[in-house]
């Protein structure tokens, strides 16, 4: 069991939001991206660090996306689709939210950009849970990268173990974890219930 936070810091798609790029991304593909590789374009490609830093637009990044990964699509279509694979909040995520936050604030850490930020702000009725919302395309800074953790424990006036963070990628939760933060891999609401109850704050 882990030490006291004073905030609990959560990442959004692949945590408490529905969001499965991967899955479609190797579809689309026709078999050419391995699932480590659709996982990885949305890690460390160039392509989506810009759209994630608000240096795109998404119809631009969806033009490039599909030129850069050979994909048979219109741009529209695949920002279409871009929208579609952003599929609602988990079911039992507003319940979970809740009940944590009788007992810690809780702030949202999310490398996003304007099309599905747009949407989680008409659709999810998610945002006003947060005290403290960081949205990389809104903030111009993205995870792993340090400044955008450094940005938060500025903004919060925290660092280190008073900060308890959740998010589905493992590099993302390693750079929480090199500053010093309580950092925990969490894939799916199944897996955060289970980490937050081990850890005592559930």
């Amino acid at each position: 069991m882990s030490k006291q936070p004073k905030v609990l810091v959560f990442d959004l798609g692949g945590v408490l939001v529905d969001w499965n790029g991967i899955d479609p991304l190797m579809r689309l593909s026709g078999g050419k991206l391995s699932r480590e590789q659709a996982r990885r374009f949305w890690i460390d490609n160039p392509l989506t660090a810009k759209l994630d830093t608000g240096d795109c637009s998404p119809l631009d990044f969806s033009a490039a996306m599909a030129d850069t990964l050979q994909l048979q699509i219109a741009p529209q279509a695949m920002q279409r689709q871009l929208e579609d694979w952003l599929a609602g909040v988990y079911p039992g995520a507003d319940e979970l939210l809740d009940a944590l936050a009788r007992r810690f604030p809780l702030a949202a850490l999310s490398n996003n950009n304007a099309l599905h930020w747009g949407k989680i702000e008409r659709e999810f009725k998610l945002l006003p849970r947060f005290g403290h919302c960081y949205a990389s395309h809104l903030l111009r800074l993205r995870k792993p990268d340090a400044a955008i953790y450094r940005h938060v424990e500025r903004d919060l006036g925290l660092n280190g173990e008073q900060l308890a963070f959740f998010d589905d990628n493992i590099e993302c939760v390693e750079a929480a974890r090199a500053l010093g933060w309580q950092a925990f891999h969490t894939v799916g609401l199944a897996q955060l219930r289970e980490t937050l109850t081990e850890q005592g704050w559930l």
